[in-house]
């Protein structure tokens, strides 16, 4: 009688592929400095504005305009910087979210699953946490989408701060979090946050993209042909009333990602590695420096836990944000019947849900979208966004520092090389040819080590030999 044949447990969070760590890696890389970048803009605004002889020169670098007015273009600089220089961030977003669905792990459904339903149900429980605190309290239900945004580099900023190294799969996932996060953070935007709109400014943004995807098609190169139409893409789109950030995130999700025959990479991911830099090292520091600039007080601090609009804020980070990534992750797994990775635990998927409750770059936007017109209450839901992102940014450290000696181990074996032909040796364990040239490699080794020790025995039989004759030559002449 023949044996019941047994489905295999899929697991979840397990070694990436080769290609994806190598993309990962690079993608931190870049985004660890400028979340430093990042972190040091946002203490330069918060000295800027809180000393008393510098305030009244932020507010006028903040507030001071330029730009044609002909075109509707005259803004201030923190305009400039929330609508222009953001849209270069999500335009990587777009790019990366793009690439993971069609050349990453996540052209598998199944592996797609894990991330997207972690991230959406990352969003909705904030979400309804910001609601209930409000309805509860009283508040306002207009700044219910802050607390949905989770923000990588601050993350990564956080973990390169506190020495802390995750692991290739959990360094992943909270990249791939981040990028679903902004995905749907730009759509809350287009859809609960365009008041009115400009359908002949629309139109034209709508053909400028249909031009750029039809230049990309016929596979036209060349920055002075796609650089002047994004920005005339990007005014249209800014001039009809949807949020100009759009603009970026379309053209990212347009360009191709895929290599073909004869190609390194992909021109997606090639404009993405000249873009990202800009995006992480300028664009969003800049934004941050005119963001983050809020009076911070014992008043206003002690103020963000008894309005119900700015507590909902920091619930909505710190308690939202781990429940509903942990809790999604939990149910995806349980409810496809797959297990964790034999290398990790879940206590350890709840420190990366608690990591992401840092809402610092995309939640600034929203409440400042949120609560447009109403400047007070913009600046105490930005200090919320403030704190609920250090309170969340301190819980983590301590989750992940209790952990940290296990990720270091984790982190040296995924990056040993021992054979040195560039590919982490993890990654080759199944494959003849690396064995055979570990066994060359020791082989060496042995020799080298057995011509060190007939030296060294040599050397001794000799020493030997002197001491003897010098103890008979001694005898002698007593």
């Amino acid at each position: 009688m023949a044996a019941p044949r047994t489905t295999p447990t899929r697991k979840v969070l397990g070694r990436l592929s080769l290609p994806e760590r190598t993309f990962v890696a690079d993608a931190l890389r870049t985004e660890t400095v400028g979340g430093v970048l990042l972190l040091v803009a946002a203490v330069a605004a918060l000295i800027w504005v809180n000393v008393p002889a510098l305030h009244d020169s932020y507010e006028s670098v903040s507030h001071f305009h330029l730009g044609p007015e002909a075109l509707g273009l005259n803004l201030s600089i923190a305009h400039w910087a929330a609508d222009g220089l953001l849209a270069i961030f999500f335009f990587v977003a777009g790019i990366e979210l793009k690439r993971e669905l069609v050349a990453g792990d996540l052209k598998d459904p199944r592996a797609a699953a894990l991330p997207v339903v972690a991230a959406l149900c990352g969003m909705a429980v904030p979400a309804l946490v910001y609601v209930l605190t409000n309805l509860t309290g009283g508040g306002s239900l207009d700044g219910w989408a802050v607390p949905t945004a989770t923000d990588i580099a601050f993350a990564l900023a956080v973990l390169a701060v506190i020495g802390t190294s995750l692991p290739g799969a959990l360094r992943a996932f909270l990249l791939t979090l981040a990028v679903v996060d902004d995905l749907f953070a730009i759509l809350v935007i287009a859809v609960f946050f365009t008041a009115s709109i400009d359908f002949a400014a629309l139109g034209g943004a709508v053909i400028g993209l249909v031009v750029f995807w039809l230049l990309l098609r016929k596979g036209v190169r060349g920055w002075y042909v796609y650089v002047p139409l994004a920005l005339v893409i990007w005014g249209l789109m800014y001039n009809s009333g949807v949020h100009a950030t759009i603009a970026g995130v379309a053209m990212g999700l347009m360009l191709r990602c895929t290599p073909r025959e004869g190609e390194k990479n992909s021109p997606g991911e090639h404009i993405e590695h000249l873009v990202r830099p800009l995006s992480a090292g300028l664009a969003v520091p800049l934004f941050a420096l005119f963001s983050a600039g809020v009076s911070v007080s014992g008043g206003a601090l002690g103020d963000v836990f008894t309005k119900p609009e700015t507590l909902g804020v920091v619930l909505g980070l710190v308690v939202g944000k781990t429940l509903g990534i942990f809790g999604g992750t939990w149910l995806t797994a349980r409810f496809t019947r797959a297990s964790l990775s034999d290398d990790l635990e879940w206590a350890d998927v709840f420190a990366v849900a608690v990591l992401a409750g840092i809402g610092f770059t995309v939640s600034l936007l929203i409440g400042e979208l949120a609560f447009d017109g109403d400047a007070a209450l913009t600046d105490e839901v930005k200090a919320a966004v403030l704190t609920g992102s250090l309170i969340a940014a301190t819980l983590a450290t301590v989750l992940l520092k209790i952990r940290n000696v296990k990720y270091r181990r984790m982190v040296e074996a995924e990056e040993r090389d021992d054979d040195l032909d560039g590919i982490p040796d993890i990654y080759e364990e199944d494959d003849p040819a690396y064995h055979l040239r570990m066994a060359a490699i020791h082989e060496n080794k042995a020799a080298e080590h057995r011509r060190i020790a007939e030296l060294k025995a040599a050397e001794r039989t000799g020493l030997a030999e002197v001491a003897g004759g010098a103890g008979e030559e001694d005898d002698r002449r007593a």
